[in-house]
C-alpha cells in the first residue's frame, strides 16, 4: 500500500464514525484555536504597546530629578524625597553643548491637573507645561492654529494649545476654538492652536491634555520654582550616545564627583521599548502554554479513542493480517488515522482562531493579530500530537496475534 491508500482508508474510517471523530477532534480544535488566538492577542498587545511608545516621539529621552537608587515608578523617580536638581537652563545647556553631536532639541517639562472652564462647560484635564520644541520632540502636529513661541515662554504668556479630547468637552457644539478664551484654574488663557489626535498612550488618553508654556504653568498655575523633568530628542540612532553625553554635561554642571552617584535619572525610549517587549513576550508565552494544555488533553483523547478503535476492529485486523498485511502496514494504517484526526482538528482550530481574532479586533476592539508562524506552529504541533497519541494504539494493533484476532468476538 502507498501513502494515498493509507490516507483513503483513514478518511473512510473517520467518515464511518463521524460523530465520534468530531468529538475526538474537539480537544485539538480548541487547543490549536486557543494557542493561535492567545499568541495573536499577545503579539497584538506587543505591537500596540510599541506603537504607543513610538507615538511618544522619536528617540525621546526623559531626565528626572532624583538618582536611580531612589524610589521610582515605571516612568522615573517620583519619590517625595527626590532633590530637585534640574533647572530650566539645563535644556538650553544640553542643546548648546550637544546639538552637533547627539541631540536634536531639549526642553523643560512640568505637569499638573486642573479644572478648565469655557462658558458653561467645565472639564478637568492634564496641563502640560512645555517648551516651544514640544511638537518636534514628541512628534505632534497641529490641526489648527499655531504653537506658542520662545518669546511667549519668556514673558509667561497665558496662551495654550488644546488636545482633541479637551476640545470635544469644552466645545461640544463644534466650531473652531482658536482665538477663544478659556479659564484654567483662575487664570484666563487664549487658545492659539489645536493638536492632531494621537489616541491612547502610556498614561492614558494623550489627547486629554492642554499644552502651555512651561514658565506660565510652573509659576502661575503651580507656584513652583523647579521643573519636574527635561525632555530631549536624540538624533536617529544616537540615543545611547546622547545618554552618555547628557550624563557627562549634567554631572559637570552639578559638580558631581567621580565617586558620587547621579542625582538625576535618564530614561531612553529604547529602554521602554525593551521593557514592553519583554513583558509582552512573557505574556505571550504564558498564554500559549496555558492554551497548549488543551492540545495535551486533545492528544490524550485521540489516544483513548484509537485504543478503543483497535479493540473494536480486532477481527478486521486479523482478517487483514491473514490476507497478507504486514505489521508495518497495520501500524501505518492506525497511525495515519490518528494523524488525520489531529490535522483535521488543527485545520478547524485555525479557522476558529482566525474567526475569533477577527471578532476580537472588530467587535471588542482588542489588539489581536493572526501570526503566520503561530498558524504553522499550531498545525505542526497538532500533527506531532497525532503521531505521539496514535503511536501506542497503532503499535498495539500491529502486534496482535493473527489467530487470536480472528477468533475475537
Amino acid at each position: 500500500m502507498n501513502s494515498s491508500d493509507f490516507f483513503a482508508l483513514a478518511l473512510s474510517c473517520v467518515r464511518r464514525n463521524m460523530t465520534r471523530s468530531v468529538l475526538t477532534m474537539l480537544g485539538i480544535i480548541i487547543g490549536v484555536g486557543s494557542v493561535i488566538a492567545m499568541i495573536g492577542i499577545g503579539e497584538g498587545s506587543r505591537q500596540a504597546s510599541l506603537g504607543i511608545i513610538q507615538n511618544m516621539g522619536s528617540n525621546t529621552i526623559i531626565i528626572f530629578n532624583g538618582g536611580s537608587s531612589g524610589s521610582s515608578s515605571r516612568m522615573g523617580p517620583m519619590g517625595a524625597g527626590s532633590v530637585e536638581v534640574l533647572k530650566e537652563e539645563d535644556a538650553a545647556l544640553i542643546t548648546r553643548e550637544l546639538s552637533e553631536s547627539s541631540v536634536v532639541a531639549a526642553m523643560p517639562q512640568v505637569r499638573t491637573a486642573s479644572a478648565v472652564v469655557c462658558q458653561a462647560n467645565n472639564y478637568v484635564t492634564n496641563i502640560q507645561g512645555s517648551g516651544a520644541a514640544f511638537m518636534r520632540i514628541q512628534g505632534w502636529e497641529l490641526r489648527d492654529g499655531r504653537s506658542f513661541t520662545e518669546r511667549e515662554i519668556r514673558s509667561l504668556a497665558k496662551v495654550c494649545v488644546l488636545g482633541t479630547t479637551v476640545v470635544t468637552n469644552l466645545f461640544p457644539q463644534g466650531g473652531n476654538p482658536v482665538g477663544q478664551t478659556i479659564r484654567i484654574g483662575k487664570l484666563p488663557f487664549e487658545v492659539v492652536g489645536v493638536l492632531e489626535s494621537k489616541g491612547a498612550g502610556m498614561m492614558g488618553d494623550q489627547d486629554d491634555t492642554i499644552v502651555a508654556p512651561y514658565s506660565t504653568v510652573l509659576r502661575k498655575l503651580m507656584g513652583r520654582d523647579h521643573i519636574q523633568n527635561l525632555l530631549v530628542s536624540a538624533r536617529e540612532g544616537r540615543a545611547a550616545v546622547a545618554e552618555r553625553e547628557i550624563t557627562a554635561v549634567l554631572r559637570q554642571r552639578m559638580h558631581i564627583s567621580a565617586k558620587d552617584e547621579n542625582t538625576f535619572t535618564i530614561r531612553k525610549q529604547d529602554d521602554l521599548v525593551k521593557m514592553m517587549d519583554q513583558q509582552a513576550n512573557v505574556m505571550t508565552t504564558f498564554l500559549a502554554l496555558s492554551a497548549g494544555i488543551s492540545l495535551l488533553v486533545g492528544g490524550i483523547g485521540i489516544s483513548n479513542i484509537m485504543l478503543v478503535s483497535v479493540t473494536e476492529r480486532t477481527r478486521e485486523i486479523g482478517v487483514r493480517r491473514a490476507m497478507g498485511a504486514t505489521r508495518r502496514t497495520v501500524l501505518l494504517q492506525f497511525l495515519t488515522e490518528a494523524v488525520l484526526l489531529s490535522v483535521l482538528g488543527g485545520i478547524l482550530g485555525v479557522v476558529l482562531a482566525i474567526t475569533a481574532v477577527g471578532l476580537l479586533s472588530r467587535v471588542a476592539s482588542i489588539a489581536a493579530v493572526t501570526e503566520g508562524w503561530s498558524v504553522a506552529l499550531g498545525l505542526g504541533f497538532s500533527a506531532f500530537v497525532g503521531i505521539a497519541a496514535g503511536f501506542l494504539p497503532a503499535l498495539k494493533a500491529s502486534r496482535l496475534d493473527v489467530i487470536d484476532a480472528l477468533r475475537y468476538e
